[in-house]
């Protein structure tokens, strides 16, 4: 009997949370023998030797003492690099986050029920929103329902972080505020913020104990709208959030002490679920073409988006909508969930509301009016100017290759991620005449607020078969052996990494005790060869799979000379987002697209031609 009244208890969103295991400490010999491996792509005989004694030297001496303490760190954290990859990754980077650290991507709406059109951006807009409430119902009452692999419950602790969540500037570290309570904890902030025109309004979205309609929302942002329209544009704070971190913290601060309403206003953005952008832009939206409706939500108008919001829901005159998002409080995982869960909703509905049109009396939104000077004005002047310059400088090539997808490589018992990661190899190694060292987003929700790991896509195995695609002499069966050697190498790579093996995070966690403890930088991490492979944030290729629906996103490079890459894996297509700087005459994203899709035709010959 206890039994079945277990099992009919339905699970909640967060009820695994405390049994999850703790982040493990991989072990030193092991971390340094899958980091030799690691660099020897970027190594001539020479160079590779002195890296090996080099590390060597670590691990027998400053290293282990380094890896003890880390031991002893993890024994009182049941995440051990949690605090510590939140302020490296994200809070301590000075550079403008909203351009450089956040990520953006298109709902997949456009595809189906509601391709572009004029003069749909508010009925859309009140739909689409309706749906995102209705998610943040769901996580206030703990049913979305928990991620398992198997049987195994993933930890769920970001989709904390997805509403009423903002990042604020400091001095020299942001700091996260998050507000969001399950109906169980109590108080949870309900209001959302509309920004339009350079000007900010917050509306309450619960009126008389119950989630607004999207007639009531329809209403609401039809009031923000046409006072925009008809009034002129606001100053823009918004733009400041665009702008270098510690500039920003300033501006912030000398805005709090000219007046403290002025924190009261910040304070209500801060803490509202999120934050709807009303775009006047109509980008360009197909489901084979999706480079400018990217590049828009990436590097749009800086005056109607809360860089520092963990979600900025975008919407465009044309009825297209996207999201921009802080990537310090979660990973694009949790956008992909909720974006999926909206999509198939507006399916279902047909994208239509079919419930009543009454709109009760409903209180009209609130405009946010700051006190602002001349220096304040300067300030958003500059910001604005600031993003404009590098938004210009942004090159995106974003594309659906439709000549087949995940089922084909299913057939041949190829794993479709590891599939468009040795396209890219090749592509890289055919476009620069060498391998490009690679960040693949591994996932470790296994553990305790795990976030990510590194998995070093640029192998031995993965540039010997590009070689051999290069060589002339070589037989297909040699080609395809060397690829499935590729695959096999990747896969048991993936799978490491997403079970606390990886090493990346181990080899930052080392570095990090030792600057805690004062001590000089160990010989490890200032070797030509740390860097040239990626260490230290020195990528290439920054890729991560965005998953196997129809969502899709974006990032910049991590690098000035790399790329940022984005796919989503269908049983029928591939569509990838490239990313690269302009002004970099060394890259350029459309060729290397291009390339991706020549190598994809390519490996399947290989596979068809090798079965003949």
């Amino acid at each position: 009997m206890e039994n079945q009244l277990s099992k009919s208890v339905e699970e909640r969103t967060f009820q695994y949370q405390d049994t999850l295991p703790s982040l493990p400490v991989p072990s030193l010999e092991e971390s340094l023998k899958k980091y030799l491996e690691s660099v020897m792509p970027f190594a001539n005989e020479e160079e590779y030797k002195k890296t090996e004694e080099i590390v060597q030297k670590f691990q027998n001496g400053v290293g282990e003492k380094l890896h003890q303490k880390l031991l002893e760190r993890a024994k009182g954290k049941r995440n051990w690099m949690e605090e510590w990859w939140l302020n490296t990754a994200y809070l301590d980077v000075r550079m403008p986050s909203q351009l450089n650290v956040n990520f953006a991507g298109p709902s997949g709406l456009f595809e189906h029920l509601w391709p572009p059109k004029e003069g749909t951006q508010l009925e859309r807009g009140s739909v689409i929103l309706w749906h995102n409430l209705c998610y943040w119902q769901l996580l206030r009452k703990e049913k979305v329902p928990v991620h398992k692999s198997g049987n195994t419950p993933l930890d769920m602790h970001q989709f904390r972080m997805l509403f009423s969540t903002c990042k604020v500037p400091g001095i020299t570290r942001d700091s996260i505020m998050n507000y969001f309570r399950t109906e169980s904890e109590g108080h949870s902030p309900s209001h959302i913020a509309v920004l339009c025109r350079g000007r900010v309004f917050v509306t309450d979205v619960m009126y008389e104990g119950c989630l607004i309609t999207p007639p009531e929302l329809l209403r609401q942002l039809t009031y923000i709208y046409k006072k925009c329209c008809s009034e002129p544009d606001g100053p823009g704070i918004a733009a400041l959030t665009s702008e270098e971190r510690t500039r920003w913290a300033k501006t912030r601060e000398y805005l709090i002490d000219l007046d403290p309403e002025n924190l009261t206003l910040l304070e209500k953005i801060q803490s509202s679920l999120l934050v709807y952008s009303i775009e006047d832009g109509s980008p360009h939206a197909t489901a084979e073409d999706y480079c400018q409706v990217i590049e828009r939500l990436l590097t749009g108008d800086p005056t109607v988006r809360w860089g520092d919001k963990s979600y900025n829901l975008i919407s465009f005159s044309n009825g297209v909508f996207g999201c921009n998002c802080d990537h310090a409080p979660y990973d694009a995982m949790v956008m992909v969930n909720i974006a999926h869960y909206v999509d198939e909703r507006i399916l279902e509905s047909e994208g239509r509301w079919k419930g009543s049109d009454k709109v009760r009396d409903i209180p009209h939104p609130e405009e946010l009016v700051f006190t602002v000077d001349k220096k304040v004005l300067n300030d958003i002047s500059n910001a604005k100017a600031q993003h404009l310059k590098q938004s210009s400088d942004v090159q995106i090539a974003a594309y659906a290759f439709t000549s087949f997808g995940k089922k084909l490589t299913k057939k041949y018992s190829l794993h479709p991620d590891t599939f468009i990661q040795l396209a890219l190899q090749l592509a890289y190694y055919r476009l620069h005449g060498r391998p490009g060292c690679c960040y693949e987003t591994a996932m470790t929700r296994y553990f305790y607020h795990g976030r990510t790991e590194t998995v070093r896509s640029c192998t031995v195995e993965a540039v010997r078969w590009c070689q051999s695609m290069h060589d002339p002499s070589a037989s297909l069966l040699e080609r395809q052996n060397k690829m499935l050697e590729a695959f096999a190498k990747h896969n048991k790579m993936m799978k490491d990494c997403s079970t606390g093996k990886g090493f990346d995070r181990h080899l930052l966690g080392l570095l990090l005790i030792a600057k805690d403890e004062g001590l000089p930088v160990p010989e490890l991490f200032t070797d030509p060869l740390f860097s040239r492979s990626g260490g230290g944030g020195n990528f290439i290729l920054s890729t991560s799979l965005v998953g196997y629906l129809r969502i899709q996103g974006v990032v910049v490079p991590m690098v000035y000379n790399g790329y940022g890459f984005f796919y989503h894996i269908r049983d029928d297509r591939f569509v990838v987002a490239c990313s690269a700087w302009k002004s970099c005459t060394e890259t350029d994203a459309e060729k290397l697209v291009r390339l991706i899709f020549h190598a994809f035709h390519d490996m399947m010959l290989l596979m068809n031609s090798a079965h003949l």
